[in-house]
């Protein structure tokens, strides 16, 4: 969990340059990051790339455990 909220923590001011925040909510049994969508992501139609692009990618590459990545609400 460490590792993961290092690499949030990295992406993270990125997000909210954009009026948007992330918060890691968890991480599931098969190693899917719960990720929350806060501020202007909500509802935003870019969220899903950024979540696929931005952050799961730096989260794969910094901690190879990770599957994948989800939004929760």
């Amino acid at each position: 969990m460490d590792r993961i909220r290092k690499v949030i923590d990295l992406i993270r001011p990125a997000v909210q340059a954009d009026g948007g925040d992330i918060e890691l909510v968890g991480v599931t049994q098969d190693r899917m990051v719960q990720i929350r969508m806060h501020g202007a992501c909500v509802g935003c139609p870019s969220s899903s790339v950024t979540l696929q692009t931005g952050i799961e990618r730096n989260l794969k590459t910094h901690v190879p455990e990770v599957r994948g990545i989800v939004a929760v609400d």
